[in-house]
């Protein structure tokens, strides 16, 4: 029997949603097959400014449990599902943080050839959700990753409409996680698995 792929989701979450967001990949690659390590980002911000805001205070809480990402988790892992905010149009400081640790990993040759996705949300509409995503990519062409985007591999991604990656908007809190972005995590949880699996099982042999 093969060895299941082994999968990092890595993410940053301030307020709850990529984290509600990454929950769900980690569910739907799960059921797929995978073996699946659910990782965040070290936070970066004062205390002062998290405890200002009620519902990043909360998550703070929430996720407490959920180990920090780490170099090794990249190199265990056969593919990697990255997750953050739009921040003015590019991904959060604080997962580019960790993406900054891992030149030793780049240089080694150890990130390639392994596949990667991402996913995003903002507050309001078009508010930098594919330029965040397609910033986030541009790391993968130089770890000579091999990009799994979600596409419009299945009929349900016209109702999110996102061929970039999942993507959800917010509106500051007031638009909960829905139907539609959980279906387009599975989509693209699904895909990422099974793209993978195949790349795995085509390598080992």
């Amino acid at each position: 029997m093969s060895t299941p792929v082994k999968l990092a989701v890595v993410y940053y979450s301030s307020t709850g949603t990529i984290a509600e967001i990454a929950r769900e990949i980690t569910q739907a690659a799960e059921k797929a097959g995978a073996e699946v390590r659910l990782l965040k980002a070290a936070e970066l911000a004062p205390q002062a400014a998290i405890d200002s805001n009620p519902a990043w205070a909360a998550n703070v809480t929430a996720t407490a449990d959920i180990p920090h990402a780490t170099p090794e988790d990249m190199e265990w892992a056969d593919a990697v599902i990255f997750g953050s905010p739009t921040r003015y149009g590019n991904i959060a400081s604080q997962l580019k943080q960790f993406i900054d640790t891992l030149g030793g990993l780049w240089a080694q040759g150890k990130l390639a050839d392994k596949v990667y996705s991402g996913f995003t949300s903002s507050a309001t509409a078009h508010g930098g959700q594919e330029s965040t995503l397609l910033a986030l990519y541009n790391t993968i062409h130089h770890f000579g990753g091999i990009l799994v985007a979600p596409g419009y591999t299945d009929p349900a991604k016209f109702a999110d409409g996102n061929p970039y990656g999942t993507s959800h908007v917010d509106a500051q809190g007031n638009n909960p996680v829905d139907d539609t972005t959980r279906t387009a995590a599975r989509i693209q949880a699904e895909r990422v698995v099974r793209i993978a699996t195949a790349l795995k099982k085509g390598l080992t042999a």
